[in-house]
């Protein structure tokens, strides 16, 4: 019998054996599963493993072993789970609910035909151990939110010409990626985000041709941009965010494409010189957007025994707040290239990619006017241009995107009124704080519209208004009476006024 999978996940977990050997498998972490067909001779069971049945933690330091005699395999165990030997794959899983049972100690040593091996979610320590080297039909290796404090082994680039998913994030890993990934690399996705470790990416990734998701984020990679990455027909998702990347990204001598990248997020890093025109011209997955499908459409790996959700976990900036995805929509578009050196103008083909949702741009250095090409992302529902130096007006095309949730100019040089209507009713003073040129709602100042200025107005206009118009009519009573006065005085009795007043008083007399 060949040995499938190893399961040490903190998720619930049941199988079900039929005798026509039917193995029906429930959701699990980072996994869906979907039944299995397997064609073992054997009596078939009903096995459920989980939590409820132990009360205190696993530990591997512990262990038994068992040797399979069907097919020779030797491997270490928790002695519970001995009597799974039998089983096509078993697994150590801990109740959501609970807080006990957690795997704790050294990595287990698989067995060379294992295919899958979950490990996640525990209080694993150590190294990766050099044994996994063996395991040469291994096709996902997941370890992510463990406390591994060693450094990746460097056959795990010789493994790449079988495995397809390598999931180390959320460890304490150093050192350096291994080098050497073999020439048919058949990795779809490659996380080891949120560790330790330095160094370059190595050229080598530019071996896997069917790599969709490269996360290598929270570390402390020391490189420039990887253009060399564009040959990668399939690269959907690229996070380098917070590392010590650094330079320029158009560079004149690579050919770039990126043509399937919808997500990129270069944030908190050190990039610096404009923004590159040619890559946003080269998003074409981007620009043409994602075909309206019955049912939504997911970044996942479909074989013939599981649906292998490998953007589990994965996180972004959305809407000004971190955000952690338990699966991602194909259709999700985002670029982040906030908090870098980025300087000049926005391009006005950022406005061409038409199916984007994410956009931030923030803490950066870009100047002159937001284009109103922007106007033309109907998809956008985050928007973040703050902290830079845009001068200029808010464009009025913004309020065609009907989407707009979020909205972020502030701590920028914009001037002249906010537009009005629409989703700009819904933004309040945050969205447009210190940018004094100004003015509008939700602000507190009003524009002239005759002449595009500012002027001044609080709670006390009105009260303001009428005091002016009094002490104005004080005034003008005042110099016409002083006047009056002063010809009175010096011409003598005015007999013009005097023969008006007798003419008035001769026809009252009359009557």
């Amino acid at each position: 019998m060949t040995f499938r999978a190893l399961f040490l996940s903190t998720s619930f977990f049941l199988w079900e054996f039929s005798n026509s050997c039917t193995l029906s498998l429930s959701k699990v972490g980072d996994m869906i599963t979907k039944p299995l067909d397997c064609s073992l001779k054997s009596s078939m069971r009903s096995l459920s493993t989980s939590c409820d049945s132990f009360t205190s933690s696993v530990d591997f330091s512990i262990l038994s072993t068992r040797s399979s005699t069907t097919n020779n395999i030797s491997f270490k165990m928790p002695s519970f789970l001995a009597q799974f030997l039998s089983a096509t794959s078993f697994d150590i899983s801990v109740n959501f609910n609970l807080a006990f049972c957690t795997a704790l100690g050294r990595i287990p040593t698989p067995p060379p035909s294992l295919l899958w091996y979950f490990a996640s979610r525990n209080k694993l320590v150590g190294d990766i151990p050099s044994s996994i080297c063996n395991s040469s039909s291994l096709k996902v290796l997941s370890l992510w939110n463990n406390s591994f404090n060693g450094t990746l082994p460097e056959c795990i680039g010789n493994l790449s010409s079988s495995l397809s998913h390598i999931d180390l994030w959320n460890n304490n890993f150093h050192g350096k990626i291994p080098e050497s990934f073999a020439k048919y690399c058949t990795l779809q996705s490659f996380r080891i985000n949120n560790n330790q470790i330095g160094g370059s990416l190595p050229r080598s990734l530019g071996n896997c041709k069917d790599l969709n998701l490269l996360d290598v984020g929270n570390n402390k990679l020391n490189d420039t941009f990887p253009n060399w990455l564009g040959n990668l027909d399939h690269l959907q998702v690229l996070v380098l965010r917070s590392n010590k990347f650094f330079g320029q990204m158009d560079s004149s001598d690579v050919t770039v494409s990126f043509s399937r990248l919808r997500i990129i997020d270069l944030s908190r890093n050190n990039f610096s010189g404009y923004l590159p025109t040619n890559f946003f011209k080269n998003l074409h997955s981007v620009r043409k957007g994602h075909e309206n499908k019955l049912e939504p459409e997911y970044m996942e790996d479909v074989s013939d025994y599981i649906a292998f959700n490998y953007a589990y976990g994965l996180s972004f900036t959305v809407k000004g707040s971190k955000t952690e995805f338990q699966s991602l929509l194909t259709k999700w578009m985002v670029i982040d290239f906030s908090d870098n050196q980025f300087f000049g103008e926005l391009p006005k083909t950022l406005g061409e990619l038409h199916s984007l949702i994410i956009v931030n741009l923030s803490h950066n250095c870009l100047t002159g006017p937001i284009p109103s090409s922007l106007g033309d992302l109907s998809e956008l529902e985050s928007l973040d241009l703050s902290s830079n130096k845009f001068q200029g007006r808010i464009p009025t095309e913004l309020t065609n995107l009907g989407f707009l949730e979020v909205l972020n100019l502030s701590q920028n040089n914009l001037e002249g009124p906010i537009p009005q209507g629409k989703q700009f009713d819904t933004f309040t003073n945050d969205s447009y704080k210190e940018n004094l040129g100004l003015c509008g709602l939700p602000l507190s100042k009003r524009c002239d519209n005759d002449r595009g200025t500012l002027v001044k107005f609080d709670r006390d206009d009105d009260e303001l208004n009428w005091k002016f118009s009094i002490l104005m009519g004080y005034g003008c009573g005042l110099v016409l009476g002083l006047s009056m006065g002063y010809i009175v005085f010096t011409t003598g009795k005015p007999w013009w006024l005097i023969r008006i007043v007798e003419r008035v008083q001769q026809r009252f007399t009359k009557r």
